[in-house]
């Protein structure tokens, strides 16, 4: 904690001196260090892409929240509050503040990457808007980690087995499906999985299939559960006072760069799953060693069941916590995409 307490007040520091005349320096705060979105994309975008775009006029600094000692759902408070200039973070993290920041990844209803995007683009103004209403930030980007399954330490070889399971979420939906197929949700930290599962705190914790791997899950889980229940929809966002204070130029600039930062954090996304899965599960690998977990693969009746879960349940319950017009707005943008209708009772 004194770690995290004096890295933040130096950050808040370094925010202050570069009121002075010079660079802009925009401080971040990134994912986790040790996956692939922070170590390719967040970390050298911050730390050297801002600069040489910018020919040295904006400078990034970046640190993992990981590194930081941070919890998800801290993230944008600290952003709100000018900690922060900048953050990726995930939106199941603040979805606490309003469950609207769920509707662009609910679990288990997207089933391909090429429709999550058009999901995500479809509902990028109502987070947008949601962003700037409550944490006065400026939405710039929505980027995907690798598909989220399921990692468990005992035998799994079915959606019925993990009925009575106590399994490790991050998120509201994803406690929402999980409850759904009789299991119990338990919040967990991402650095804190390995010992719940060593322990048995859970049976069972979803993350992403390159996540599962690079943080090497594979030593005390034993079956990857390869039920695809959501994406790790991640966001990037900026203080909205430090996005004003920049010239149209410099958010011009900003913008290009992002989306071609976005672009490329998607693209890569859409490889991980195949490379993750086989390295995790003693296949070919070339990123790394080789795990040995049992690839256990669903079964036309499970994706079936997945399904009916996924709109009787995790829909249902989405829109019964978002509202009437939370709901309406989800079927014009959504919904009409994924040809769901979401009803508020």
């Amino acid at each position: 904690m004194k770690k995290m307490t004096t890295a933040i007040a130096a950050l808040a520091l370094t925010a202050s001196a570069a009121m002075a005349d010079g660079p802009v320096v925009l401080n971040a705060v990134g994912t986790w260090s040790s996956l692939t979105n922070y170590q390719k994309h967040e970390e050298p975008f911050f730390n050297t892409r801002l600069s040489e775009a910018s020919g040295g006029q904006m400078i990034g600094k970046i640190q993992s929240q990981s590194g930081l000692g941070l919890k998800g759902f801290e993230i944008m408070r600290l952003v709100k509050n000018g900690v922060f200039d900048f953050a990726f973070g995930l939106p199941g993290y603040v979805a606490a503040e309003n469950a609207i920041f769920e509707g662009a990844d609910l679990s288990s209803l997207t089933q391909d990457i090429e429709t999550q995007r058009k999901v995500s683009e479809a509902y990028f103004p109502t987070l947008e808007t949601a962003f700037a209403d409550i944490y006065n930030a400026k939405l710039l980007m929505l980027y995907p980690f690798p598909s989220q399954t399921l990692w468990c330490n005992g035998e799994v070889n079915g959606i019925a087995d993990l009925k009575g399971k106590k399994i490790r979420v991050y998120s509201t939906t994803l406690g929402d499906f999980v409850e759904g197929v009789g299991g119990t949700s338990v919040t967990v930290s991402f650095s804190e999985v390995i010992p719940a599962l060593e322990k048995g705190v859970v049976d069972c914790a979803i993350t992403g299939t390159m996540s599962a791997y690079t943080a090497k899950w594979n030593q005390v889980a034993t079956h990857a559960y390869t039920l695809r229940v959501g994406w790790g929809l991640a966001f990037g966002a900026m203080n909205m006072d430090k996005w004003n204070s920049l010239s149209d130029a410099q958010q011009t600039m900003l913008q290009t760069e992002i989306a071609t930062l976005n672009d490329a954090m998607w693209a890569e996304t859409a490889t991980e799953d195949d490379v993750a899965i086989s390295c995790i599960t003693g296949g070919e690998c070339a990123i790394g060693e080789a795990g040995a977990m049992t690839l256990v693969e669903p079964s036309a009746a499970d994706l079936a069941l997945r399904d009916t879960i996924a709109t009787d349940v995790v829909l249902a319950r989405w829109a019964e916590r978002c509202g009437t017009e939370c709901a309406a707005n989800w079927n014009e943008t959504v919904g009409s995409i994924l040809g769901l209708t979401a009803q508020a009772k």
